[in-house]
């Protein structure tokens, strides 16, 4: 090539990029395998054909351009070979990774197996372990490139050093898995998904679309590996529940949740119980959305008149009117200790069935 001055062939240049694959591959750094490449083309130039023969300085270095040209090109298929092979490794790993999160989370594999890969992921699935599950603000999903993922991962590395948290986006949510050992770990991973900073927003009015709100689900503590299953399910049961309910705090637990689940077990006896104690509200003037939303602003206020009526942007007289009415169609009265739960109940099933927005 320093005698004939020719550029670097096709078969040439790829021969160059097998070999940065077959470096990347054997573990080898791009700065040492062109630091090497380099030394040896030095080690080489006295001995070039061309270099010995040059007749003078003019031929000289037309033989140093010419070769110097060569070495360009081979360090750059070096490097791209060797770029490739990253890539594929990565791509690779991350492929490895999404299956094993799918596997872990939907319970689609042998435990034992399961157990063994967790391993490699830092995860113990003996211990007993928490899931919580982030969701994206509005209009965004969570992926392996989001940069609250980066963050996340960067803050926790540097609080807690060595964790043994899987942190990982899945259908578009954050989600993490911790031993209830390291629940300092998961505690950080909800404050720095759940924006405490965002304002809440106001509960929507019976029948109307939920708020879609930024929030975290932190589930109970379940062992193994059928025990994160688990785990994951409770937490995306949380997220439903708050939307279906309306609720606007960022962090659910779901033990705080684990009544709902009950309530719903039966949806043949919760209808009935809709039926029986609300289905009168519809004789009302204007139906029944405003009364059962009256339900609801009373109990959570702790059936507190002056506080219900500032809730619902009435006035106490009004407010006075619309609990006779309910007492007067349901023959429930929302002052008595036994008939409010039961008034309470039946409105928590409403809202869970969407009715009357949809019929029993």
């Amino acid at each position: 090539m320093s005698s004939s001055c020719r550029t670097l062939t096709r078969a040439e240049r790829e021969s160059r990029r097998v070999l940065g694959e077959q470096a990347a591959a054997s573990g080898l750094g791009l700065r040492e395998l062109t630091a090497a490449h380099l030394a040896a083309a030095r080690r080489a130039w006295p001995q070039l054909p061309g270099v010995v023969g040059a007749r003078d300085a003019a031929e000289l270095r037309q033989v140093g351009s010419a070769v110097l040209g060569a070495l360009e090109s081979g360090i750059a298929a070096l490097a791209e070979g060797h770029d490739r092979a990253q890539r594929h490794a990565v791509h690779r790993a991350e492929a490895e990774r999404r299956a094993f999160v799918d596997d872990l989370l939907y319970g689609r594999s042998d435990p034992g197996r399961i157990a063994e890969q967790a391993e490699r992921y830092g995860l113990r699935l003996a211990d007993r372990h928490l899931v919580a599950v982030s969701t994206a603000p509005e209009g965004e999903a969570y992926d392996t490139r989001h940069p609250l993922l980066r963050r996340v991962e960067r803050e926790l590395a540097g609080r807690f050093g060595d964790h043994d948290a899987l942190i990982t986006p899945k259908d578009g949510r954050l989600v993490c898995i911790t031993p209830t050992s390291q629940r300092a770990v998961l505690d950080a991973f909800v404050k720095l998904t759940s924006r405490p900073e965002t304002p809440e927003l106001p509960a929507p009015s019976s029948g109307s679309a939920p708020v879609s709100a930024q929030r975290v689900a932190v589930s109970r503590p379940h062992s193994g590996a059928p025990g994160v299953v688990r785990s994951y399910e409770e937490a995306l049961s949380a997220l439903d529940l708050a939307a279906r309910l309306g609720l606007t705090a960022p962090v659910l637990n779901a033990a705080d949740l684990v009544v709902f689940p009950v309530l719903l077990r039966d949806r043949a006896a919760m209808a009935d119980l809709i039926r029986s104690v609300l289905g009168p509200l519809e004789r009302a003037r204007g139906g029944a959305e405003p009364l059962l939303e009256t339900i609801r602003a009373y109990a959570a206020v702790g059936y507190v008149n002056a506080e219900a009526a500032r809730h619902l942007d009435l006035s106490v007289r009004a407010l006075s009117y619309r609990l006779e009415r309910i007492t007067a169609l349901t023959g429930f009265d929302p002052d008595d200790a036994l008939q409010r739960y039961t008034l309470e109940t039946a409105a928590l099933g409403a809202r869970l069935l969407d009715w009357p927005a949809r019929p029993l």
